[in-house]
């Protein structure tokens, strides 16, 4: 992730107040054994001028302050654009997956850490909402976002920024050394074929892994989706806590055991991309393509409700839909960009599949916090504890 640290000067700057200029001028004034009033009256005033200056170009310097989940990333050219053209720093700070950035920015919400905060998905934003922890802002960008990601939920609390399309990934090279056919179907991943070869995230810190359990909810229904996650959790689903770790530790294309693994569906492009061979017709990963096999999942930023520098988030959301931040997506962060004029990069073109109409998992018509949290205390239940999906509902 792109962070740019503020120059030293600044800092120094804002150290040194009138006292310290007065001490050493005063010092100066000693050395050269400067006596009359009119001279060190005339230095006294040099001093306060030069006080003034100092303080007034510290009262100047802009900056902003962005929480993002570990996935974000940017190239510096685009931020150094961004400052040249509004003379705002950015400084960017970590706060671990999605779920974990959000939890990070509620628990200091009486004292925001930053201004803006970015990675919150449809999934996430009824927790958000449910604690004010946004102040509202439409940004004058929003009419060149393509109408399908601007959601009504969203309303002038967040703005998207980008999308991705969340999907099972698998190692084809596994699969043709083991000799197993590819799976594919949802019911495929619980079948005994397919014991213990498939790793998720964590849904209550991980925005992928929320955003598919959603998926299986309005796959299989209340009544049936946490049957469905048991009979995964019985043909050896692994949990891991974030994206990261299942996908550089545990899968099997990186040295885990696990061929399949979820992420998305833009995936098998950052593999060719940053492949030994770049010019590669193939993948080295596929996706899972069937029906309610994927999950659209857009990215917001929004403003910190009591943030330090209000004008300088809407500053920066405002660059983030422009063209020079939406054109930087595709190859940085292997997301689509919402700003519905934005050419895609060659690689994404070929290798990042948007999923067709029927793939797309129709996702719970109320998502609220109240039931968002009832969903997550059942799937614990059952996926982590072993409880029984019928005494869980």
């Amino acid at each position: 992730m792109p962070t740019r640290a503020r120059p030293t000067r600044q800092f120094r700057m804002h150290s040194e107040g009138p006292s310290g200029v007065h001490t050493a001028v005063a010092a100066a004034a000693t050395r050269r054994g400067a006596t009359t009033a009119a001279a060190l009256a005339g230095l006294l005033l040099a001093a306060l001028l030069l006080a003034t200056q100092l303080l007034a170009g510290a009262a100047l310097a802009r900056s902003v302050t962005v929480l993002t989940h570990d996935s974000f990333a940017i190239s510096r050219e685009v931020i150094e654009t961004f400052t040249a053209e509004t003379g705002i720093e950015v400084r960017f700070v970590a706060g671990g997956d999605a779920g974990t950035t959000l939890n990070r920015a509620i628990l200091t919400r009486e004292r925001p850490i930053a201004d803006v905060l970015f990675g919150v998905d449809e999934g996430l934003l009824p927790r958000a909402l449910a604690v004010d922890l946004f102040e509202p802002y439409l940004s004058p960008q929003l009419d060149a976002v393509d109408p399908a990601y601007r959601l009504e939920a969203f309303g002038d609390m967040v703005t998207p920024i980008d999308a991705g399309f969340v999907t099972f990934n698998l190692d084809r090279a596994w699969f043709e050394a083991d000799g197993r056919d590819l799976p594919a179907s949802l019911e495929d991943l619980a079948d005994p074929a397919y014991a213990g070869l498939t790793v998720v995230m964590d849904p209550a810190t991980s925005s992928p892994g929320l955003a598919f359990v959603l998926g299986t909810i309005g796959v299989y229904g209340e009544e049936g989706w946490l049957e469905y996650w048991a009979r995964l959790r019985d043909n050896g689903v692994a949990v891991r806590s974030g994206w990261t770790d299942a996908y550089y530790t545990a899968f099997s294309r990186y040295g885990g055991d696990r061929p399949i693994v979820l992420s998305y569906a833009s995936s098998p492009a950052a593999e060719v991309l940053f492949s030994d061979d770049p010019d590669a017709e193939v993948a080295p990963t596929a996706n899972l393509r069937c029906e309610g096999c994927s999950v659209r999942q857009i990215e917001t930023a929004g403003v910190l409700a009591g943030a330090a520098n209000p004008d300088e988030a809407r500053a920066f959301i405002d660059f983030m839909l422009s063209p020079t931040f939406q054109a930087d997506v595709p190859l940085q962060m292997f997301v689509y960009p919402v700003r519905a004029d934005t050419p895609l990069p060659p690689t994404f073109e070929a290798f990042a599949e948007v999923p067709a109409a029927f793939e797309l998992a129709p996702l719970p018509e109320d998502v609220s916090a109240e039931r968002v949290e009832r969903w997550l205390d059942q799937w614990t239940e059952v996926v982590l504890r072993g409880g029984d999906p019928a005494a869980t509902r």
